[in-house]
């Protein structure tokens, strides 16, 4: 649906108000009190009531702030039995008076144009657009850019003669922009030196948290892409429009050209931010470790943002645009969780998870999905309820470089944070390639102090582009016997006291000595994944390794069990029982009677292909009679006349009937069923019955035929 901003209808309207309000309109530009001067005016000259339970404003989804540029379902409610004939709704900068333009912010939007209008001579201002009872209207409010402050919204609701206004209360709603509640502008960063940050994505989009309509069989996510960067780069934002890279992102999850988009902004991107895809969308963290990243910021390039595509979808993504992770006091943020509701990137009409490809002409701005779009949606809710979240983010701040000048000081968290990181290499794993999590690392392959090693594993699930290869099913790491101090993995090692070869148990308070539970277990490396337990599907797999010491020192688990994902089963098609026969479509003489049955699954996979659908067969109820010594002349003329009508066939049977003169055919009737075969009917009556005639022979006629035998 494409929202279109109009100018006002006139003021038709405005008579009526003259009759409630005493109103008298602002000559054309003028304004000459506040709130455009209609509002001040309604105030004074009516009658005022306080309105907290009666009549509310409401913005969908009750947020607390607001996304700079997004945009929102702003709702005028009257509780039963109350109503309303009349109302003004204006959005005013917190602490403003409503006199000159610069006062008003934001960018209200008709929805329906029977019901709101904007004001005459005042622009920024709602208003109703006929007089007449009602107990809800709504129109869309879009938030201001970037460092506006904060908002209020006001509304007043006229009642005959009497006016409901609130300064504070129902009718009144405060709202500041997402995480700047004082309504201050965005400060620059004043941090020192770097910090790098482990990005973590949760999802939580699954058939049981968003059953309707959830796509069972190819739900993923797809890979992630982001980047930290500046202030002068936006890699998306409510309000704005999508990208060629976004765009691409959002319709085909391809993050391809996103990231060129990205490196192509030099200067203005200090790291690229990337994760694998994930299918399915879900699964327990158990079976599959969260997917997750890890970046750099400095005081520059101090935001961050993301963006992943939730599939099959027309153009649906969760993500974080602009993000700041300094904080005003020059330090670095220590940890960010939020939840994620998807957005609509504008590119793309759908309004299902599986709708047809259909492109948005003109291209429209990026906002976030919200419970009343439309019925179908699969997040559709006729309360306009907040959408239930469908992914969480966690950013964790894992080490900090350089000299800080952060004005607090440092918490105990602060330096137990940046104590031990290591500088991991890149992951240039393909995207095309899909593993499972790693396995727990094998036990050293020392037992003494000389230099060993270690080994993890992890297993290929799908390979989306069989040119490119998927390397690193296997990973190794330097590490040596019990007791032993492994340079760059445990700093300052202190030396531990040691029994029977092994640290004793009291090292546990030596925060730097090697635990004992950990070397109490000798484990062999583990075994190669066991084949899936089904042949197409969802089946199981299992792998094992063996304890090599004393099991009653060892709480390791020896079995790990993975679900694994086949090609899918073969399904044959399904269909119903059998309809009953229909009637016989001829009353006498020869004809045909039908059943039909319903395809109820299309076959999938290869599949068995469906039987027939209908079926047909003769019927014959009793033999056409004529009158009594017409089967002469009379018939000979009816014969000729047959030969003379061929094209009408079946049509020309009435007037053969002596003695009776027949309606023409009705039209044929609707089908029964739109598809998988159903039947129409006409029928043909008596106009006229000879005295003479026999009765039978001028009965009233009905035909049968089968339509719609396509498979639905």
């Amino acid at each position: 649906m494409h929202r279109q901003t109009h100018a006002g209808k006139g003021g038709g309207y405005h008579a009526f108000l003259c009759t409630a309000v005493a109103f008298v309109e602002e000559p054309v530009g003028g304004r000459s009190d506040g709130y455009c001067g209609r509002i001040l005016r309604a105030q004074t000259q009516g009658t005022r009531k306080e309105g907290h339970h009666e009549f509310r404003i409401r913005v969908e989804g009750d947020p607390a702030s607001y996304q700079p540029g997004s945009t929102y379902r702003v709702v005028l409610l009257a509780t039963s039995p109350s109503y309303f004939r009349g109302f003004t709704l204006i959005a005013l900068k917190e602490g403003r008076e409503g006199t000159v333009d610069d006062d008003y912010i934001g960018q209200f939007q008709n929805i329906d144009e029977e019901d709101t209008q904007f004001m005459t001579n005042c622009a920024p201002a709602m208003t109703e657009s006929t007089p007449r009872r009602r107990t809800r209207i709504q129109v869309f409010w879009t938030a201001p850019p970037t460092g506006s402050g904060c908002v209020i919204m006001k509304a007043s609701i006229v009642q005959k003669r009497v006016i409901y206004f609130q300064d504070e209360g129902s009718l009144t709603i405060r709202l500041c922009e997402k995480g700047n509640a004082t309504g201050a502008p965005a400060m620059e960063c004043c941090a020192c030196g770097t910090a790098k940050y482990r990005l973590t994505f949760y999802g939580n989009w699954s058939e049981k948290v968003h059953p309707k309509d959830y796509p069972r069989r190819a739900n993923h996510w797809s890979a992630l892409i982001g980047a930290s960067h500046s202030r002068g780069y936006v890699l998306w934002e409510y309000g704005g429009y999508a990208s060629e890279g976004v765009r691409q992102v959002a319709e085909f999850g391809s993050p391809i050209k996103m990231e060129e988009e990205i490196r192509q902004k030099g200067d203005e991107v200090l790291t690229v931010i990337k994760t694998k895809a994930q299918w399915p969308a879900w699964q327990p963290l158990n079976l599959r470790a969260a997917p997750s990243a890890e970046f750099s910021v400095d005081r520059t390039c101090h935001l961050m943002s993301f963006l992943t595509m939730l599939g099959p979808s027309p153009d649906w993504n969760v993500g974080l645009s602009g993000e700041d992770l300094c904080t005003k006091e020059c330090g670095w943020v220590q940890r960010l969780e939020t939840d994620l509701i998807p957005w609509d990137a504008g590119t793309d009409n759908g309004v299902t998870y599986e709708s047809p490809n259909k492109p948005t002409i003109p291209q429209e701005k990026i906002r976030p999905l919200t419970s009343l779009d439309h019925p179908q949606s699969p997040f559709y809710d006729p309360e306009g309820g907040a959408i239930t979240p469908i992914a969480k983010l966690v950013v964790e701040r894992i080490a900090r470089k350089g000299e800080q000048c952060n004005v607090v000081p440092d918490t105990i968290d602060d330096i137990v944070a940046d104590i031990g990181q290591e500088d991991k290499e890149e992951d240039d794993t393909p995207e095309t390639c899909i593993y499972s999590g790693w396995s727990p690392w094998s036990a050293c392959s020392s037992a003494t102090c000389e230099k060993g090693r270690r080994m993890r594993q992890r297993m290929l699930k799908a390979q989306l582009d069989l040119s490119v290869p998927c390397p690193h099913t296997q990973d190794f790491q330097p590490c040596m016997g019990p007791g032993c101090s492994i340079e760059g993995k445990n700093r300052n090692t202190l030396k531990c006291d040691c029994c029977e070869g092994l640290c004793s148990v009291c090292v546990r308070e030596q925060p730097a000595c090697l635990f004992a539970d950990s070397l109490l277990c000798m484990l062999s490396p583990w075994s190669d994944w066991s084949d899936c337990s089904v042949t197409c599907g969802r089946g199981l797999q299992t792998r094992q390794r063996m304890l090599k010491s004393d099991p009653a020192g060892c709480s390791e688990e020896l079995e790990q069990m993975e679900k694994c994902m086949l090609p899918e089963c073969p399904a044959d098609c399904m269909v119903s029982e059998w309809s009953e026969w229909s009637e016989c479509n001829k009353s006498c003489g020869k004809g045909h009677t039908i059943r039909t049955r319903m395809v109820k699954l299309e076959p999938q996979f290869g599949g068995r292909a469906c039987p027939e659908t209908i079926q047909r067969k003769k019927c014959k109820i009793r033999k056409c009679r004529t009158k009594e010594g017409s089967r002469g002349a009379v018939g000979g003329a009816v014969g000729g006349q047959r030969r003379r009508r061929g094209k009408q066939g079946r049509d020309s049977v009435a007037e053969e009937q002596s003695g009776c003169r027949m309606q023409p055919w009705t039209a044929w009737t609707d089908c029964t069923k739109p598809c998988s075969g159903g039947i129409q009917e006409r029928f043909m009556v008596a106009k006229e019955r000879d005295k003479g005639a026999m009765a039978v022979g001028c009965k009233d006629r009905k035909e049968v035929r089968a339509c719609n035998v396509y498979p639905c």
